[in-house]
Formats: structure tokens, C-alpha cells, sequence
């Protein structure tokens, strides 16, 4: 019995240690915890692709006349070398000229925006950028949605929903990937305060420039306030909308409502009109949204 015992006890012990040498050498193998031999690099992990890249080499911009640079340079024209999106002028210095640089914009940037456009225009002008493939498309839209002839004549907000969705589908069944930037709708009740002042703005007012907020401007009725107070809602409820699509597409960021909470006053609006930016007022829109599309995160 004792010889047995130490003959089980020395097997037992060999089998050990062959076991322990297995196991070191599987370690040595796989590199588990240990450092690899010298001479030889550790293979780094892939780095996952961002969802948003904030430096796009191409762009192009749909929209309405702000984005066409309307009234900032001659009276009821269009100007779409101040436009904040596309713009050459060195003053404004655009979207595309921070992200490409002067040449790169001119080269690389397309304005398919129009004046007086609304949302039931967004898709048309989307099927025309997509033309380009851009690598980021600016959409800035819905103030015509608003500034409509009546209340009564606003575009309801389930149309307005519809249409940008459907904006948002031309561009995604050709270009995936592309990104977005959406831009919220202005405060159009400040445009009314900060130009009813003018005598001159609200002359031109007369001719036409959102009737539903800026009609009968000097009047101070319930009646009166109570349809800019409808107006105001509805561009409310038109960034909310635009707040939502956009977030259900990992390649669409929205400003946050940095434009609508934006305290602009009379050197930001066009001092032919008093309603649309000037070519400081374009400056600060091109700001606000450079801020947006390089930022590392989304705006919450």
C-alpha cells in the first residue's frame, strides 16, 4: 500500500506539471495578460466609423429666401453671395466657406434654394441636390409655412410633418449617408417687435411680408395680438416637427432652436425690408450652424 501511495502521488505530480506547461504556453500563444515578444507589434482594434463626420469636403443648401441672401444687398432681390450657407462674401464668411475654404466653396457648394419657397417645395429642391451627391445638405424652411396671407392659410402641422419626412426620403433613397443640418424656424413675433418701429420697414411691410404676423403692425388689439400669438405657436409647433424627423435619422442634426432663441436685433435684419438677415444677420446664422455641424456631439 505504501509503494502504491508513492507512485500515485509522483504520477499525480507529472501530470501537474505537464498541465501547468500546457496551460503556460496557451498563454504565451493567445497573449492573454502578457506583453508580446519583442520584435512584434500588438494589432490594434479597428476604431469604429463616427456616425457624423464634421469636417464634409461638399454641401449644398435647400431652403427659402434666407438661404437665397434675400434683401441683404439690393431692395427685393436676391443676393446668394451673403447667403450663411453657400456665400462667397468674405464678411459673412458662410457654412462652406469654414468647412471648404474659399476655393473649396466655390468648387464644392450648391444653393438649390427659393424664394418663397415652403416645405411642399423641400423634395424638389432635395432631387436636385442629391444630383451633386453631397456629403451635407442645410435645410432651412417653414417661415413661408407661416407667413401666409391669414392664419386660416398656414400650412397645418401634419401637412408640414409630411412634407419634410418626405424632403428627408428623396434624399435618403439616393444618398444614405449623407448628413444634415436643419435649422430651426425663426422667431418671427422678435422680426415683428424689433422692425415695427421703422417707418420705412413697415411701408414695405404693406407690400406683401408675412401678412399673418407683420399685418396691421402698429395695432395693439386683442384681436391683433392674439393672431400673432397663433402665428408664433405654429412656428413653434413647426420646430418641434422638425426637431422629431430629424432625430429619428443618425445622419440629421437639428440646432436645438439656437436660430428661433436667437436675440437678434436691427443690425441682423435687412434694412431694405426689416424682416429677412442683413449681411450680419447672415454671419450669425452661418455661425450658429458651424457650431452645430462641428460640434462632437448633437445639440440635446
Amino acid at each position: 500500500m505504501r509503494h502504491r501511495s508513492h507512485r500515485s502521488r509522483a504520477a499525480l505530480a507529472i501530470a501537474s506539471a505537464a498541465l501547468l506547461g500546457v496551460s503556460v504556453a496557451g498563454c504565451d500563444a493567445v497573449g492573454d495578460n502578457s506583453p508580446a515578444p519583442r520584435g512584434t507589434t500588438a494589432k490594434a482594434l479597428p476604431k469604429p466609423t463616427p456616425t457624423w463626420d464634421r469636417s464634409p469636403t461638399s454641401m449644398a443648401a435647400v431652403g427659402d429666401s434666407i438661404t437665397r441672401g434675400f434683401d441683404a444687398c439690393t431692395v427685393l432681390s436676391d443676393c446668394p453671395e451673403v447667403s450663411w450657407a453657400t456665400g462667397s462674401d468674405t464678411k459673412v464668411k458662410s457654412l462652406a466657406v469654414r468647412l471648404l475654404g474659399q476655393a473649396g466653396a466655390a468648387e464644392r457648394s450648391w444653393n438649390y434654394a427659393v424664394t418663397g419657397a415652403r416645405m411642399a417645395d423641400l423634395p424638389d429642391q432635395m432631387a436636385q441636390a442629391v444630383t451633386n451627391k453631397p456629403e451635407l445638405v442645410t435645410v432651412m424652411a417653414g417661415a413661408n409655412d407661416a407667413c401666409r396671407s391669414s392664419v386660416s392659410a398656414m400650412t397645418p402641422v401634419a401637412e408640414f410633418r409630411s412634407e419634410f419626412q418626405d424632403a428627408m426620403d428623396t434624399l435618403r433613397e439616393a444618398l444614405p449617408k449623407t448628413q444634415v443640418y436643419v435649422s430651426s424656424v425663426p422667431d418671427l413675433k422678435r422680426l415683428w417687435s424689433e422692425g415695427r418701429d421703422n417707418a420705412l420697414g413697415k411701408q414695405i411691410w404693406k407690400l406683401g411680408i408675412c401678412p399673418s404676423m407683420l399685418g396691421d403692425a402698429d395695432s395693439l388689439t386683442t384681436a391683433a395680438m392674439r393672431r400673432r400669438t397663433t402665428v408664433q405657436d405654429r412656428v413653434e409647433a413647426y420646430n418641434q416637427v422638425l426637431k422629431e424627423v430629424c432625430a429619428k435619422d443618425q445622419h440629421c442634426r437639428f440646432d436645438g432652436g439656437a436660430v428661433f432663441d436667437y436675440r437678434f436685433g436691427t443690425d441682423q435684419l435687412s434694412h431694405w425690408d426689416w424682416f429677412h438677415p442683413s449681411r450680419d444677420g447672415q454671419a450669425r446664422l452661418a455661425e450658429m450652424a458651424y457650431r452645430v455641424v462641428t460640434a462632437t456631439k448633437p445639440v440635446s
